[in-house]
């Protein structure tokens, strides 16, 4: 009897994988071709990839773009023919149940050396797109304290401006 279960269930949970998998390599080439696209400049692709009410969290306190702000934000730095340049060194990707919404982390090979990204895609008129990307610079632990250091003065004094905002 479990013979004969597992002839009938192997081929599901093959198609299954085989499926996940799939789904995984389209997430894939979608952000590695958006990571290209800022490297080649190429302001169109970059922008279409993203949802229009997509938020890009950066590097600064300070970035917390909508979609049209930071499509004029990047503007200048992709009319100079270069953007920047990201590449995965390692992602991981993950769905919800209903494989229309993804979310992912990565290990990026930038000008500011080793970053993180994470960030979610949504399914939507049948293609994934991304709504939601948040940038951050990896500090190693042993340098946590010369960092806080530098960063002190100025995010002291954003945290006095945003504590008075609530």
């Amino acid at each position: 009897m479990k013979k004969i279960l597992f002839f009938i269930l192997f081929p599901f949970l093959v198609t299954n994988v085989t499926a996940q998998e799939n789904l995984k390599t389209q997430i894939n080439m979608i952000l590695n071709g958006w990571h290209k696209a800022a490297a080649e400049a190429n302001f169109k692709t970059y922008f279409d990839a993203l949802t229009e009410d997509a938020v890009f969290i950066g590097t600064d306190a300070t970035e917390y773009w909508s979609k049209p702000a930071f499509q004029a934000y990047a503007k200048p730095y992709f009319d100079k023919g270069k953007a920047w340049g990201f590449t995965a060194l390692e992602r991981h990707v993950f769905f919800s149940e209903d494989k229309k919404t993804a979310w992912f982390d990565e290990l990026l090979d930038t000008q500011m050396k080793i970053c993180r990204g994470s960030g979610v895609l949504v399914f939507v008129n049948n293609q994934w797109k991304i709504k939601h990307y948040v940038l951050s610079m990896s500090i190693p632990n042993d340098n946590t304290d010369e960092v806080i250091k530098i960063k002190t003065p100025i995010e002291d004094a954003l945290i006095s401006v945003l504590k008075e905002g609530k």
